[in-house]
């Protein structure tokens, strides 16, 4: 099991050359095609409403704007993947909003990578919900990276965030090929109770499952007074992870995003790159 096709965003923000380099390092290790999507930021949606002549809209005014920074996204993907060395990959102009867009591209890739919201960044202004939305309706696991730091190694001391809900299995089922190339990978198990659905063993059954894939394995029963959320990323970094693996929790309303409190406290504070899968 492998990946064999990594999706990365592809857009004006200063933290994309960074997103692309771990995006490129990756399908390196995996020998993966690399897909860079840039989306022009107008809606698939208006292309598809025949009633709307986008000529006499005023889109039309910016559309070669718009088409232009995309172009020059590409070129800067293009550019960093082939310092790289990655064998093979693509670019992809997309006529949609990065939202949309993304989360329908996506689902043709077996990890999709974008970065974390940096309320800073001009360009993250625009979609500053663009993780969330990716990972509630992609269907696919993503890699978020976070805007601070650079991170040129992935994986080598990986940390699982485990509470045997279905959104933490598929997430680690998603990470596989990450985590059988670790190092060493954690289980954290946070204030388990004998009576869930964790079973008289916290953390075993999913131990097990994990070694017979060839997984490095330790889990970690904690107690802990924090919440979740900041208890598993003060453990990442006391044992100097560089991934964490989780379960992604919340739902949409429109397009508003309902996100778990654990959700929510890693989007917002992380310090490595996160693993999310909902």
């Amino acid at each position: 099991m492998s990946y064999k096709t990594i999706l990365v965003h592809a857009d004006s923000s200063r933290h994309a050359d960074e997103r692309i380099r771990v995006a490129a390092r990756l399908a390196m290790a995996e020998g993966a095609h690399l897909v860079g999507a840039a989306m022009t930021g107008v809606s698939r949606y208006l292309y598809q409403e025949s009633s709307i002549d986008l000529a006499r809209t005023a889109v039309a005014m910016h559309m070669d704007a718009l088409y232009q920074r995309a172009t020059v996204s590409l070129e800067r993907f293009e550019a960093l993947a082939g310092e790289i060395g990655v064998p093979t990959c693509e670019r992809r102009m997309v006529d949609d909003e990065p939202e949309g867009g993304l989360a329908l591209q996506a689902r043709y890739a077996d990890v999709v990578v974008v970065s974390q919201t940096d309320p800073q960044d001009p360009a993250a202004r625009i979609t500053p919900a663009l993780p969330e939305y990716v990972m509630l309706n992609s269907a696919r696991p993503v890699l978020i990276v976070p805007y601070a730091g650079t991170f040129p190694r992935l994986g080598e001391q990986v940390l699982v965030g485990w509470d045997a809900s279905a959104q933490a299995t598929r997430a680690v089922t998603n990470a596989i090929p990450l985590l059988k190339r670790a190092r060493n990978v954690t289980i954290a198990v946070f204030n388990p109770n004998p009576f869930d659905a964790h079973g008289e063993q916290p953390g075993a059954d999913i131990a097990l499952y994990l070694a017979r894939h060839g997984v490095n394995i330790e889990v970690s029963l904690q107690q802990t007074g924090l919440d979740p959320g900041n208890a598993m990323l003060s453990m990442a970094a006391d044992r100097q992870c560089d991934l964490v693996v989780m379960g992604g929790y919340g739902h949409t309303r429109f397009r508003e995003m309902l996100l778990g409190g654990v959700t929510s406290t890693v989007l917002g504070s992380m310090t490595v790159p996160v693993l999310m899968s909902h």
